[in-house]
């Protein structure tokens, strides 16, 4: 599948199978994950694959958004292994993690895998469940599976800016 269909046809699913990722697409979507460029290629991101029942219930803990999905992908990402820009000091942890994440994402809609990424969730909490180390910044998370059958995209999922609205040309 080309690139573009691909991005057009994948949706945030909100409801899931109940079916369990088999472990040969986890590794592809891991991988994924592993070559996802970072800045500098410092690759400060920090994978964290949620699938037992004790692990997703901690989930739950630490944000409402679950929707039955048999997979949570946490990314973390490692404080003292990140780039920060010398200009004014920005740090990379959140893209660096996001670009991971979209990588995860892309990777998963490639196999069938259904996901919706998930910002909403406390990130104190899931310091707390999972005994995160101090210097690990939650960025996102992405809960996954085999969506049920009457999966479908929100209504408002193929509504978009026109791009006059969103890109925008340099005048000489």
């Amino acid at each position: 599948m080309e690139f573009l269909e691909l991005a057009e046809k994948r949706y945030s699913v909100r409801s899931f199978s109940g079916q369990k990722v088999e472990k040969e697409k986890l590794d592809k979507i891991l991988r994924a994950a592993q070559i996802a460029p970072t800045a500098c290629n410092y690759q400060p991101q920090k994978v964290l694959v949620l699938q037992s029942e004790e692990a997703l219930e901690k989930w739950s803990k630490c944000s409402p958004c679950s929707y039955g999905a048999t997979l949570v992908i946490l990314v973390c990402a490692d404080k003292n292994l990140t780039w920060k820009r010398p200009f004014d000091g920005k740090d990379s942890a959140d893209v660096d993690g996001s670009i991971v994440l979209t990588h995860i994402m892309m990777e998963a809609a490639e196999l069938g895998i259904g996901s919706t990424w998930i910002m909403f969730f406390d990130p104190a909490k899931a310091k707390e469940e999972f005994n995160l180390p101090e210097n690990y910044e939650a960025v996102g998370a992405l809960v996954m599976g085999y969506p049920a059958e009457d999966a479908t995209p929100a209504d408002k999922h193929s509504d978009k800016k026109p791009l006059e609205e969103t890109t925008f040309f340099e005048t000489l």
